[in-house]
């Protein structure tokens, strides 16, 4: 009697689970893969780690690197991504909205975080007992100093630092200020994302490195407090940074305040779970993670469209201001 009863026990879990809904037995383990920006690598490891601990069933594999060439798996490599986050709101749009009869890969994005333009230095770079706030586009132009930034066409980081230039030279009524910087920046001493060049900074390979703010205060760097005007950084500044324009292989990128922005692409393996993820990343939590790692919070996040925005999002995010 006791074999013939264990035998109907199994009978009727092997039953129960036959009759579960396509997909149950599976749905408990899920990996979750993030495309991100080089400069969120570190608060989103953060935010990995809590959301998994949250949801113990789930594993993130997250990949980072310049936005553009991030962006660029998904609509050109066909590549599948959950979640893809990226230093410049307009990539998305760009390379992920089906322009051009393309294909579309999102209908959506979200601003979450601000940051700003800056150079980074250490005590023994050139010149570094005597640089500063006004005087430094004199400083980095000197012959010799070599500075280090990303590709303008693989990483926002990369035109940003250009824009700002350019900035620079109407700011201070210097004509050449651009061009006498970035010949101390030879392609050379350019790399995908700026954060690749962070050993070379810290071993005195270059001596400056055009990055965001929130590497400079994450990795503890001397940088230069640049005017708002300059820096990217400021919203209300936003007619004047639309006067730098930069040629990239991927056309002519115009200024705007630096927003990073978030979506779930449609062709996503887990929308499910990548909204979540999303939700986790724009509530109180994440928000926390990404100050502590040095970037401005947008509380709520400022969604392009409303409309298109999915329901779980709606309760954390408001209207794109109009300027």
């Amino acid at each position: 009697m006791h074999r013939r009863g264990m035998a109907f026990i199994v009978a009727a879990v092997v039953g129960a689970l036959a009759m579960a809904p396509a997909g149950a037995q599976s749905a408990d383990k899920v990996t979750l893969t993030i495309f991100g920006a080089g400069t969120l690598a570190a608060p989103f490891k953060k935010i990995d780690e809590a959301f998994m601990k949250l949801h113990p069933n789930v594993t993130i594999q997250a990949q980072f690197g310049g936005s553009v060439k991030m962006v660029k798996q998904v609509s050109e490599l066909g590549q599948v991504a959950d979640v893809v986050a990226v230093a410049d709101y307009r990539v998305i749009p760009k390379f992920l909205f089906g322009a051009n009869g393309k294909t579309r890969y999102a209908d959506w994005y979200a601003g979450f975080v601000t940051n700003a333009v800056t150079f980074v230095y250490t005590p023994q770079s050139k010149y570094a007992s005597e640089i500063n706030s006004k005087n430094w586009y004199e400083l980095l132009s000197r012959p010799g100093v070599q500075i280090g930034r990303s590709n303008p066409d693989t990483d926002p980081s990369g035109y940003q630092t250009v824009q700002a230039l350019e900035l620079a030279e109407k700011f201070y009524g210097k004509p050449g200020l651009k061009d006498a910087i970035l010949a101390n920046a030879p392609r050379t001493n350019m790399r995908d994302t700026e954060t690749e060049l962070i050993a070379a900074l810290e071993s005195g390979q270059i001596d400056y490195l055009a990055i965001y703010l929130s590497d400079a205060r994450q990795h503890h760097f001397k940088y230069l407090d640049l005017p708002p005007q300059i820096d990217l950084g400021d919203a209300r500044y936003a007619a004047d940074y639309a006067q730098a324009a930069v040629k990239t292989a991927n056309g002519v990128v115009t200024g705007v305040p630096t927003v990073y922005a978030v979506t779930v692409p449609t062709n996503a393996a887990h929308p499910e779970w990548a909204l979540k993820f999303v939700e986790f990343l724009l509530g109180a939590e994440g928000r926390e993670a990404m100050a502590a790692s040095g970037f401005g919070t947008v509380s709520p996040a400022i969604a392009n469209d409303l409309g298109a925005l999915p329901a779980e999002l709606k309760s954390l995010a408001t209207a794109w201001p109009a300027k």
